[in-house]
């Protein structure tokens, strides 16, 4: 048997924030045992890749990585472990050609690393994909700021879109017990901000207790005293009922802001897709959500260049954008992934015309992201401080409708502020995406600074007839 708590582990974690609780998760398994958790490479002696390969772009990025970081093989690293989604649908093709790496875990087996290590440091390369229960995790060891983290309450994916992977890799929508994520929630200690994750947090509950139950869980969530706030991310539009709307507008811990991923506008490219919605009920739900909370701050995610989108189809999806007038928009050029109904579709468009098109819809949605900004500018806002930008030296904050790495920041100066706090912020100016201002409590101390100058000069200066 090896002793594995004489080693130093790495991690790096590819992907979306799914993803960082997955690593975070698999981060405990290893401290558990004893380990050493490392975060300086040269010092590393098992380092683990956590993948993403929802896009072929993703999927280059992981073995980019996995290739880049053997180098240190020459030093003291001594195995590469690489875990997630690549493996998971890709491992007939990776594990012949990635020979870098030593270990591949997929999805659900994390809870047989330690195994998989030390068959490797017996036998060499080991493949341990399907190997696992694929158990629930509570325990993690957080690698986010500590005043905010992300809660995962379910895995997989029913929807079944015809351009997307995860279906194939994450396998069926699975709800993780109410109980158990209640008990991690409250595990993460005092939290500003929690942010929930899945697939489609909307659809929660409905596979484990028939019925859906987010505003279940939301209620139970925000009674912890831990938790400062809860943030809702990736809620598809058809299940937004309106329990879920009266529950963001009267829950104050709810932050009013919702990720809603629309993806398209027109109704014959929604069709495609495989979506369930049109362009006209997604813009009369952004109107219920308005009209029910008016501050609701709404972002979304569109694919533009899908087989058989039309210019007239894309000049459709401009046209949405401005009479969505979203708060925050990404933006992605089609994908055309193996294994989905999509990638048969007639009508493929060339990849320059699909990046033309992702440029353009930046350019549109910075207009109104601008525009909307600008409204924020003189008036006073509250943010929550996130740390120091030593290059702008400067605080960076985000206001509510600002989501974690996804958004913009608010940068502000102040005599002091603590990370995880929240401040009133002055705001001075903003450009499409961020916005700049000063902390209440330093104008005032500026002014006051700006007043005794001045007296102190009218004292210096000589009187008339002196």
């Amino acid at each position: 048997m090896i002793d594995f708590s004489g080693k130093n582990f790495g991690i790096i974690s590819l992907g979306c924030d799914k993803n960082r609780v997955d690593s975070e998760k698999l981060l405990s398994i290893i401290k558990s045992k004893g380990c050493k958790i490392c975060d300086d490479i040269a010092k590393v002696n098992v380092l683990i890749i956590n993948t993403c390969a929802f896009l072929n772009s993703a999927r280059q990025e992981a073995v980019e990585t996995v290739i880049e970081y053997s180098e240190y093989k020459r030093q003291n690293l001594e195995k590469i472990v690489v875990t997630g989604c690549l493996p998971q649908k890709f491992i007939d093709e990776t594990f012949n050609a990635l020979t870098e790496a030593d270990v591949f875990l997929g999805v659900k087996d994390y809870d047989r690393i330690f195994e998989a290590l030390e068959k490797s440091y017996t036998n060499g390369r080991v493949n341990f994909v399907n190997s696992g229960g694929g158990k629930y995790l509570r325990e993690r060891v957080l690698t986010t700021p500590l005043h905010y983290a992300y809660l995962k309450i379910a895995d997989g994916c029913n929807n079944h879109c015809t351009y997307c992977l995860i279906p194939k890799i994450r396998g069926k929508y699975i709800s993780y017990p109410m109980d158990e994520l209640i008990k991690e929630a409250e595990s993460l200690g005092e939290i500003s901000e929690l942010i929930l994750v899945a697939q489609d947090v909307t659809r929660y509950g409905e596979d484990l207790y028939g019925q859906k139950k987010l505003k279940e869980i939301l209620q139970k969530l925000t009674t912890l005293v831990n938790i400062n706030s809860v943030r809702l991310l990736y809620c598809y539009p058809e299940l937004i009922d309106d329990e879920l709307i009266q529950e963001i507008k009267n829950n104050n811990k709810i932050i009013k802001y919702l990720d809603i991923p629309f993806q398209h506008s027109q109704n014959s490219v929604l069709k495609l897709m495989g979506r369930r919605g049109t362009g006209e009920s997604y813009l009369a739900l952004i109107n219920k959500l308005r009209n029910q909370i008016p501050e609701i701050a709404i972002r979304s995610t569109f694919i533009t260049g899908f087989p058989q989108e039309s210019e007239d189809d894309f000049e459709g999806l401009i046209k949405f954008l401005y009479q969505a007038d979203l708060d925050n928009c990404g933006f992605f050029a089609y994908s055309r992934e193996p294994d989905t109904p999509a990638y048969k579709l007639s009508g493929q468009i060339p990849k320059n015309i699909k990046l033309k098109r992702v440029k353009k819809l930046y350019a549109e949605q910075n207009k109104i992201s601008a525009a909307k900004l600008a409204k924020c500018v003189g008036k006073t806002i509250k943010i929550v401080c996130d740390g120091i930008d030593y290059d702008k030296n400067c605080f960076i904050g985000r206001a509510y409708f600002q989501a974690p790495e996804i958004d913009g920041k608010v940068y502000f100066n102040a005599n002091s502020a603590v990370q995880g706090e929240t401040y009133e912020v002055v705001v001075d100016r903003a450009d499409s995406y961020d916005l700049y201002g000063r902390e209440k409590d330093f104008e005032l101390c500026m002014k006051k600074i700006i007043k005794l100058t001045k007296k102190a000069k009218r004292i210096k200066e000589p009187q008339a007839g002196e």
